[in-house]
């Protein structure tokens, strides 16, 4: 079997599709890539993991510099989660280049959840990350998640809570402390967790 003629063939058939069919785009970023991740793993098996190099260099000669070897790497983990997870997300292939990074399994089922449940944009999922929300949930709202177990509004509230700290005091008093929630309510109440609802801004109603 010729490896690199099929993946060069997924790869520009995905970029027809793209062009002719814009609403089906992401489906078929997912599908292709997940089908060149196969290959890859295949080749892999047969040539040794360095093939994956040399169809980087000649797919970035011929196809562009966006089929890098660090791509390619990206569809070999993404291929290789979603064998072993079987986790169908309606996330977009930049949520993946975000998740595919993490090597904790259970951290990136978290995220695609959250993602799923909250529409996260591929900025906001990156700012979680980078905020280690899964980080400071407690081992038992973890094992939930892990489990497959239905948890509850407060076992999101993470510990520590983090709250941005926009002044110039390194040492801050309880009067500076409130003074900084106030100012930011909504990304102190999402701190806190979900399952309740909150009204951003508020009008006074006039008779």
């Amino acid at each position: 079997m010729n490896y690199y003629s099929e993946i060069k063939n997924e790869l520009i058939n995905n970029e027809i599709t793209k062009k002719v069919k814009d609403y089906s785009k992401n489906k078929s970023d997912l599908t292709t890539y997940y089908n060149v991740g196969k290959l890859l793993s295949a080749a892999g098996k047969h040539y040794g993991e360095g093939i994956i190099k040399e169809y980087s260099r000649r797919l970035t000669n011929e196809l562009g510099k966006k089929y890098s070897y660090r791509s390619l790497n990206y569809m070999l983990k993404y291929y290789n989660f979603q064998k072993v997870q079987s986790v169908t997300a309606n996330l977009s292939w930049g949520h993946w280049i975000e998740l595919l990074s993490i090597k904790d399994i259970s951290k990136i089922k978290y995220y695609v959840i959250q993602c799923e449940k909250l529409l996260l944009t591929t900025r906001q999922l990156r700012e979680r990350i980078k905020n280690k929300e899964y980080e400071r949930l407690d081992d038992a709202t973890k094992d939930k998640l892990i489990n497959n177990t239905a948890p509850v509004v407060t076992d999101f509230i993470k510990n520590p809570i983090v709250i941005k700290n926009n002044t110039n005091k390194e040492i801050i008093s309880e009067k500076i402390l409130q003074r900084i929630i106030l100012e930011d309510i909504p990304a102190f109440l999402k701190e806190l967790g979900m399952g309740f609802t909150f009204v951003e801004n508020e009008y006074k109603i006039k008779n």
